[in-house]
């Protein structure tokens, strides 16, 4: 089951409106994601209290029970993390690194898509284990020109394709899903068996 599936089947079966307190409890426990010590967007800081009471505030809004798809949204809304992008990793073999921590890894990803602070900027680089069995220790030639069709360039201070926001703004989520398509199609033409 894909973990957006897993957390509708909590929500599903919540009785009564559901709380913010619940919700961080439930991204928890299936995405291993803390909201609470995540800043809100546009905001450089976090706490337990700001998190719970911008998504009080959110949930405020809806007079009838929320969906997992609109939590997922307002979550999104909120701190700028998209849990059905998310999902839709597992078993991609593409690790992400976002909000100052892992947010999908496995031992045998192939590449790393790492966002830096407020994901104003992106880098693209190959996993260890690529590295160890292609020999390999760049990114592949197909995948460099997918990426620099979109915008990255290699970045000799970083030592990766990089892509940043020329006004600083967050990357938005149709980039980053442009840059995982890249990524996946290379994968499934070149490195499927690896």
């Amino acid at each position: 089951m894909k973990k957006v599936e897993i957390m509708d089947e909590y929500f599903d079966s919540h009785q009564g409106k559901i709380t913010s307190s619940e919700i961080c409890s439930i991204v928890t426990t299936v995405f291993d994601l803390n909201l609470e010590t995540k800043p809100i967007l546009g905001e450089m800081t976090s706490s337990e209290n700001k998190a719970k009471m911008a998504i009080d505030s959110r949930l405020a809004q809806y007079e009838k029970e929320i969906s997992g798809a609109e939590i997922r949204e307002l979550i999104n809304q909120i701190f700028g993390i998209n849990l059905d992008a998310v999902s839709s990793l597992d078993g991609s073999r593409i690790s992400l690194f976002s909000k100052d921590q892992w947010i999908n890894r496995q031992d045998r990803d192939l590449f790393v898509v790492h966002t830096g602070p407020g994901d104003v900027d992106v880098m693209i680089y190959p996993t260890d284990f690529f590295i160890e069995r292609t020999g390999l220790k760049e990114l592949p030639e197909d995948l460099k020109q997918e990426l620099i069709n979109l915008g990255f360039y290699f970045d000799n201070e970083v030592g990766n394709y990089y892509y940043a926001d020329a006004h600083e703004n967050a990357v938005p989520d149709a980039f980053k899903g442009q840059t995982i398509g890249a990524i996946l199609k290379v994968i499934r033409q070149s490195y499927q068996n690896l």
